[in-house]
C-alpha cells in the first residue's frame, strides 16, 4: 500500500481503504467480518470507513469489535445524516441530530473519538453554518479529529468552505464521492474543486455496484431473477437507456482489460486511484474472497495507452447513468421548487 496525506490534515492514510458497508449487513457472520477487517489491516490498509446507517448501526458494531486492541493503528471514519428511525428528527445535519448520532456511533464503535466524521449527504433544510458550528464543537471536544462530506456536489463544497471561513468554523477536509469508469461525472467539477480547496478525496463504488467486477461478459450474465430486490433490478435492467450504455461500455472495457493482461476489477480500481485528486479508494468486500481478489490488484498501474483507450470508451466527465451519483438536488426532486 502507498501512503498519502488526507486533505492537509497531516494524517497518513493508505491509498486503498476498507469500506465496511457490507460488514454486518450483507455479511452477518460477525466472526467472518472481523477476520476481513483484520486481513485488510494486515495487508497495509489503515483507513476503515463505515456509517451509522449501514445496517442501522450493525456495521459500526462489527468494526468496533474488530478494532479492539488495534484502534491506535487505524484511521477510523464514520458518517451521520441518513435516517436512523421513523422520527423526522432522527436524520439530517442539524446540531440536535448530529450530536446524538455521533455519540451513538462512538458507543457502537467502542471508542472515544473518530478520526474523520462525515456528513453522509447534504441537508437542504439545515443552514450549513449551523451544521459546521456543531462539527467544530465536536472537534474541540476531542470526539472528532477532522470533518468531511460525502456525495456533496461541487457548488455545495464551495459553499461549505466559504461558510467555514466566514463563521470561523472547522472546515471540511474531505469529500467521499462515487467514482468509477462508468460514472466519471465528478471529473468535471467536483474533483477539480476538491483540488482547489486541498480536500482529501475518498472514492466509493469503483466497481460500479458490480458492473466492473469482471462477472458480466454478456447480457445473459445479468441476473434479474425474483431474488433481486427492486433496487438491484433497477440498477441492472438493461432495458433502461443508462444501463444499456453501461453494458456496452463494460463489454468493451472487458476486451481492453484482456488485451492489457489485467483483470477488469483491477483496471477499475487502478483507474480511479490514478486521478491526482484521489487520496484513497474504498474497497467494499462482502467476503474474504472478495477482499483477497481486490488486494491482488493493489499494485496495478495503467499505461497511458490503456488510459487513453478508456477515455475513448467512456469520455472524461461522463456519467453513463445519471442515477449513479446517488444525490438528486431538491430543485429536481420537488416540482414545487420549479413552478410559480
Amino acid at each position: 500500500m502507498q501512503r498519502r496525506i488526507l486533505g492537509g490534515t497531516g494524517i497518513s492514510v493508505s491509498d486503498h481503504a476498507l469500506g465496511a458497508m457490507m460488514l454486518g449487513t450483507a455479511n452477518t457472520d460477525v466472526d467472518d467480518c472481523v477476520r476481513i477487517v483484520h486481513r485488510a489491516l494486515d495487508a497495509g490498509i489503515n483507513l476503515v470507513d463505515t456509517a451509522d446507517a449501514y445496517g442501522n448501526g450493525a456495521s459500526e458494531e462489527v468494526v468496533g469489535r474488530a478494532l479492539k486492541g488495534r484502534r491506535d493503528e487505524v484511521v477510523l471514519a464514520t458518517k451521520g445524516h441518513l435516517p436512523m428511525g421513523d422520527d423526522p428528527n432522527q436524520s439530517g445535519n442539524s446540531r440536535r441530530w448530529l450530536t446524538r448520532a455521533l455519540d451513538d456511533s462512538l458507543r457502537r464503535l467502542g471508542t472515544d473519538h473518530v478520526d474523520l466524521y462525515q456528513l453522509h449527504r447534504p441537508d437542504p433544510h439545515t443552514d450549513i453554518d449551523e451544521t459546521l458550528g456543531a462539527l467544530s464543537d465536536f472537534v474541540r471536544a476531542g470526539k472528532v479529529r477532522a470533518v468531511g462530506t460525502s456525495t456533496f456536489p461541487a457548488e455545495l463544497q464551495v459553499e461549505a468552505q466559504w461558510a467555514a471561513q466566514r463563521g470561523g468554523h472547522v472546515r471540511p477536509r474531505t469529500e467521499q464521492p462515487p467514482y468509477s469508469i462508468l460514472a466519471r461525472g465528478v471529473e468535471a467539477a467536483l474533483l477539480p474543486t476538491a483540488q482547489r480547496y486541498g480536500l482529501g478525496v475518498l472514492v466509493w463504488g469503483p466497481l460500479s455496484a458490480g458492473w466492473l467486477s469482471g462477472r458480466i461478459r454478456a447480457a445473459d450474465d445479468i441476473d434479474l431473477s425474483a431474488g433481486r430486490t427492486a433496487i438491484e433490478r433497477h440498477k441492472f435492467d438493461v432495458s433502461l437507456p443508462g444501463n444499456a450504455r453501461k453494458l456496452e461500455a463494460v463489454l468493451a472495457l472487458g476486451e481492453l482489460a484482456e488485451e492489457a493482461g489485467i483483470e477488469l476489477r483491477h483496471m477499475a480500481t487502478a483507474f480511479v486511484r490514478n486521478h491526482p485528486a484521489v487520496t484513497s479508494v474504498l474497497l467494499g468486500p462482502r467476503t474474504m474472497e472478495h477482499l483477497e481478489s481486490l488486494l491482488t490488484g493493489a499494485e496495478v498501474t495503467l499505461s497511458t495507452e490503456v488510459l487513453d483507450r478508456i477515455d475513448e470508451i467512456v469520455p472524461p466527465g461522463t456519467d453513463l447513468n445519471p442515477d449513479d451519483f446517488y444525490y438528486t438536488p431538491p430543485a429536481l426532486a420537488n416540482a414545487a421548487l420549479r413552478r410559480r
